[in-house]
């Protein structure tokens, strides 16, 4: 609703694309966020609201992604030692 109230030229469209961004960012959009933010800073710099949620937007993409290399390298470790001990117990029988 609020992307169509930009596109059709409401007169408020930076609070538009403001409320815009924080939906996504609740929604777990940090790059749709970070683009919403990053277009309203271009026309208009000293919005701070803007600016912090792009930070945050940028923020949280990096805290998923680095937890999603975690758990990856968690896993990739466990399944070595899944292997290991398997050709261990293997080699006892």
């Amino acid at each position: 609703m609020l992307d169509s109230l930009v596109k059709n030229g409401y007169e408020h469209q930076v609070d538009c694309m403001f409320g815009s961004a924080t939906a996504h960012y609740l929604l777990g959009e940090y790059d749709d966020a970070r683009f919403l933010c990053e277009a309203i800073l271009r026309t208009r710099p000293e919005n701070e609201a803007a600016a912090q949620l792009h930070t945050a937007s940028v923020s949280a993409k990096d805290d998923r992604e680095e937890k999603m290399a975690r758990d990856i390298a968690i896993g990739g470790a466990a399944a070595v030692a899944a292997v290991g001990l398997a050709l261990l117990l293997g080699k006892k029988r």
